[in-house]
């Protein structure tokens, strides 16, 4: 994928999408082949990566964070570890939480939120690091429709304007399709290829996709 794609990732259950993820972050190793992404971004700078899970949202009822503070840490990975944050920081932390429907929650205790506001603030979290990569498990989970579009709205906001890429698993490839540039579709027959179709460009578009 190029520097500002915005590629889906989909296949049946058991098409191994999480494992191609962790194989592609160096979380696992492939048996066979090898997965290589660029050490730097395009602007020749290093590249930041911001990975959301399946299992981000898993925080027990007894985590002492806030959500402010929880998406407050995304910025100390920009090299500010011990330092205050300052005024830019602070209003990238609230575009981050309102860009999920989160600002007004940003007080409460991350134990006390229901799993899907567990999720948006996790990927609040990621937004606020400003990655040059987005790599996205099911990101959408426990998000309602109108949710769900806004985010997509946001992330291919950040391909188009922002140059990110964006590597995201999702069940949701019909609600997606309108702002996806690629979609890689797995499957799971082992002697089957990966398939390919570019949403804008490939002849693949006017085909229903399984």
């Amino acid at each position: 994928m190029d520097a500002s794609d915005f590629v889906m990732l989909t296949g049946e259950n058991g098409a191994a999408k999480t494992t191609l993820l962790r194989n592609t972050l160096g979380l696992l190793k492939p048996s066979k082949g090898s997965v290589q992404i660029s050490p730097k971004n395009r602007f020749g700078e290093k590249l930041v990566i911001g990975y959301v899970s399946q299992q981000v949202a898993s925080f027990n009822a007894g985590f002492p964070s806030t959500v402010l503070e929880l998406v407050q840490s995304g910025r100390y990975q920009r090299g500010k570890w011990f330092k205050k944050l300052d005024k830019d920081d602070r209003e990238h932390v609230r575009r981050s939480l309102n860009s999920v429907g989160m600002w007004e929650m940003r007080h409460k205790k991350i134990g006390e939120l229901s799993g899907g506001q567990k999720q948006r603030i996790s990927l609040a979290r990621v937004f606020a690091t400003d990655p040059d990569l987005f790599v996205l498990d099911e990101p959408t989970t426990g998000m309602d429709t109108n949710s769900r579009e806004e985010f997509y709205k946001l992330l291919k906001h950040n391909s188009s304007e922002h140059g990110k890429g964006i590597l995201m698993v999702t069940h949701d490839h019909q609600e997606i399709r309108h702002y996806a540039d690629k979609h890689i579709e797995l499957v799971r027959k082992e002697d089957s290829p990966w398939r390919c179709f570019s949403m804008d460009s490939c002849k693949e578009l006017s085909k229903p996709h399984s």
